[in-house]
């Protein structure tokens, strides 16, 4: 990835991280009203640097978050007697000769901080495969999947600027959010040949429709009075969970 890139990747990371905190701390220090307007000033920067990723830098299907969290204790690199012996796999273990057990030899056993349970090819083998998926470049995508991303990022502003018009209460911002989310998702489904961290992401979007029977005004009219029923009749008849549910 180019400087640029990186950069856009920072910045729309940073507003994913802050964006809640930024929304309920404006909202109790200033009212509803700037409350919405950071909402609006957020997405809209987030849409921007989205489509800036996918149209100019072709980024593909962006995920979420931009930069993956970094897993340090799986980046962490071999210690250097492995590294030494790496091309010698007798230095580094012992077969059982009736088991067949592959064992770590007792002289090259790294340091506490950098121990792992594994064998040696295998760490190395892992680590390998994990550093061709995290550098997969991105699918190209055509017109169609283009649309598709497209539309997914607009999404949030289109279902902002319909809650405008109709209000909170109206089913029409709802339908229409859902209506994109769905249309989105089947048009990505025609695609491909997509790496791991791509075909995760897919996956992410598909189980977050789940969310829209826990929105209003679908939760207001249908969702809440059932989850409520279940709540209490795990509360009165399953010992143990009363104090959670109530």
């Amino acid at each position: 990835q180019s400087l640029p890139q990186q950069k856009l990747l920072t910045w729309l990371s940073v507003l994913e991280c802050v964006e809640v905190f930024a929304e309920m701390g404006t909202a109790r220090a200033w009212g509803e009203t700037a409350r919405w307007t950071i909402i609006v000033l957020i997405q809209l920067a987030k849409a921007i640097l989205r489509l800036l990723l996918l149209l100019w830098y072709k980024a593909g299907i962006q995920t979420s978050p931009p930069i993956v969290p970094l897993n340090r204790e799986q980046q962490q690199p071999l210690h250097p007697q492995d590294v030494e012996g790496s091309s010698s796999g007798k230095d580094q273990t012992y077969v059982g000769k009736r088991s067949s057990r592959v064992v770590r030899s007792l002289q090259s056993t790294p340091s506490l901080q950098s121990r792992h349970w594994g064998s040696p090819q295998q760490r190395e083998e892992s680590q390998s495969r994990r550093a061709e998926e995290m550098n997969q470049p991105p699918t190209p995508l055509g017109l169609q999947e283009t649309i598709a991303e497209s539309v997914y990022i607009a999404r949030p502003l289109l279902h902002l600027l319909s809650l405008g018009v109709w209000g909170q209460r109206s089913w029409k911002p709802w339908l229409l959010s859902a209506i994109l989310d769905v249309s989105s998702l089947s048009l990505l489904s025609d695609l491909k040949d997509l790496n791991r961290r791509e075909r995760t992401e897919l996956r992410r979007r598909t189980i977050l429709l789940l969310y829209y029977l826990l929105r209003s005004p679908f939760y207001d009219r249908y969702s809440e009075g059932r989850i409520l029923f279940l709540l209490r009749l795990l509360a009165d008849y399953v010992p143990g969970l009363g104090f959670v549910t109530r």
